[in-house]
């Protein structure tokens, strides 16, 4: 069964205590086009995640995004060396002044060299494995909404071709009922060259060779939107050659008809992956 193109998937992921999110969302495009939000650090995978991406999907606009939600807090050292001269220093010169020795712990914190504080970086080869089973697991959401989406628009063509095909017979008919008219009109040789010019079975015979095509790509399983978009522009030419060759009013908005039938096809063509 045919896969649509609009799809939503996530998941966490977490190692110690960092923690984060794998979200990633997918609509039409002509082809397979991912766009990455990844954290710092994390651009030298792009190139595997891309990898991971076509294993599962055909095209579609895929947007990805890593976020860290949580991760330890940045630590804090203290340099009990320096906080030790510092007070030294602050009570020899009480003593040696006779000045009151004040000097708080607060004060010393604040010395030059005595707090050092780093922020905690998330390493990204430390957190790949578990981000690459994230992206997994999303991207199985993301292709079981895509086949959700696959059967919606596989039963909306077949009601579309289901009805190019009560259309062809109507054709048929009306154009079996003109050379009945016409013959009883026309000379022979008027009527041979009407007959001739006005033959259309070949045009109904491709139309509903392409048809029975269509039918049977939407059953499969594979990327099938850009066939089905060139059949039904193959549709429209012998619906155009039809509408050409036969100059009649029934026929005329028969033809009609179906070109509408075919414009939704190829429409709907643009969200089959």
């Amino acid at each position: 069964m045919i896969s649509g193109m609009t799809g939503y998937g996530t998941s966490d992921m977490g190692l110690g205590r960092v923690k984060g999110t794998v979200e990633i969302k997918t609509v039409n495009h002509r082809y397979l086009d991912p766009a990455y939000y990844l954290p710092s650090g994390f651009s030298s995978y792009e190139d595997k995640v891309q990898k991971i991406i076509a294993r599962h999907l055909k095209r579609g606009r895929v947007t990805i995004s890593i976020r860290i939600t949580e991760k330890p807090q940045m630590t804090i050292t203290v340099n009990k060396e320096a906080v030790k001269k510092y007070a030294d220093i602050a009570k020899a010169l009480a003593k040696e002044l006779n000045l009151k020795n004040d000097f708080s712990t607060a004060d010393l914190l604040k010395m030059p060299g005595v707090v050092e504080a780093k922020e905690t970086y998330v390493q990204a080869v430390d957190i790949w494995p578990v981000a690459e089973k994230a992206i997994e697991k999303a991207l199985v959401a993301v292709v079981a909404m895509r086949k959700r989406e696959g059967r919606s628009l596989a039963s909306d063509i077949n009601g579309q071709l289901k009805k190019m095909t009560t259309r062809i017979s109507q054709i048929k008919t009306r154009a079996s009922n003109l050379l009945k008219e016409q013959k009883v009109k026309l000379t022979s040789e008027e009527y041979a060259s009407y007959q001739k010019s006005n033959d259309i079975n070949e045009e109904l015979s491709r139309l509903a060779h392409h048809i029975s095509e269509a039918k049977n790509l939407l059953k499969t399983s594979n990327g099938a939107g850009k066939q089905l978009d060139f059949i039904a522009q193959e549709m429209q030419r012998e619906t155009n050659t039809i509408g050409s060759k036969v100059q009649d009013n029934q026929i005329s908005a028969a033809v009609i008809a179906l070109k509408a039938k075919v414009e939704k096809i190829r429409e709907q063509a643009n969200n089959v992956e």
